[in-house]
Order: C-alpha cells, then structure tokens, then sequence
C-alpha cells in the first residue's frame, strides 16, 4: 500500500498546512513592532483557517471518521491516543475561543486584551504542533495499520464527502486560499 492509499495521507497533508498557518501565526505574534501593534489582518485570516480548516474540516474527519473507524477495530475511546487526542481537540478550541474573544478589543487599543491574544495565540501554536507529532508519529502509524484494503477504501471515501461540504460557505479549495493569502504576506 502507498502513501497515497493510507487512511491518513490527506490528514498527513492538512497537518503540513496547519503548521504553515501556525508558523505564520507565531510569526505576526512575535513581531508587534510596540505592544498590542499585531498584524491583526493576518490574525483574523488565521483564526479562520484554524476554526474552519483545522478544526471544523480537519479535526472533523477524524472525530467523525476515523476515531470511530479505530474504535470499530478495538481502540478504546475513552483511554489511550484517541482520548488524547480528544482532550487536545477541545483545549485548541478553548485557545481559538479565547483569541476569537480578544481579538476585537485588541485591534481596539485594549492592552489587556492584546495580552490575552498574544498569550492564546502562542498557547494554541504550542499545542497544535505537540499535537500533531503525536498524531503523525503514534496514531496514524496504528491506524494506517488497522485500516487496510476495503475499509482504508471506504474511509477515503468518506472524507472526500467531507471535502465537498463547506464549511460557513466556504470551500475547502477557498480555505486552503487563505493558506496561500498568509503565504503572500509571510513568505
């Protein structure tokens, strides 16, 4: 079986992407040029991409998809990877939540609220890229050994009816858009 034929090459794909996004993300927190002065453009272009892209797209797929596959074959929800996996879904939405709530008033002049975006944005960078080695090197290795043939063939199929939704009326084609936006303004 190829790459390609895995249950987890286009979630390997979308990773790639998530992690340029939370690259630039902690490239424009890192570099205000005086205190709360973020590029607060490519903020809210990121914070869209994670809630949309990552999280609603991505994080979707597996939630819906292949955590229930795995559990199918054996792998207990509630311990072990997926239940990591699970718990990190929920605290990078706590992160999103809490840069969502801040991001008004900062691009306002609120200091305290430039704070509170700075320090949410940087906590979910951390956490997305911890999360996703651990994906990358545990439970996609498992699952691309447990799904296999007909059921690795089902699977892929699944997330390709993912993919034809959108996802708060964009598509993923529009999404991965916003990727390439970032690009331009952070090469």
């Amino acid at each position: 079986m190829t790459n390609d034929a895995t249950p987890t090459a286009i979630l390997r794909d979308q990773h790639r992407n998530i992690l340029k996004v939370a690259d630039i993300l902690e490239e424009v927190l890192s570099n205000e040029r005086e205190p709360g002065a973020f590029d607060y453009k490519a903020i809210e272009l990121c914070i869209d991409f994670i809630r949309l892209y990552a999280d609603a797209l991505h994080h979707g797929k597996e939630e819906d998809l292949l955590f229930p596959e795995l559990e199918a074959r054996g792998m207990p929800r509630d311990s072990g990877p997926i239940a990591v996996m699970l718990q990190e879904h929920q605290q990078g939405r706590v992160y999103v939540k809490h840069m969502r709530d801040a991001f008004e008033p900062a691009r306002g002049g609120d200091q305290d609220a430039a704070k509170r975006l700075l320090h949410a944005g940087l906590g979910y960078v951390s956490l997305i890229r911890g999360h996703i080695l651990k994906e990358d090197n545990v439970l996609f290795g498992m699952a691309d050994q447990m799904i296999e043939g007909p059921a690795c063939q089902a699977l892929c199929a699944r997330y390709d009816g993912v993919c034809a939704h959108t996802f708060e009326g964009h598509t993923v084609s529009e999404l991965e858009g916003l990727l390439r936006q970032l690009q331009g303004m952070y090469p």
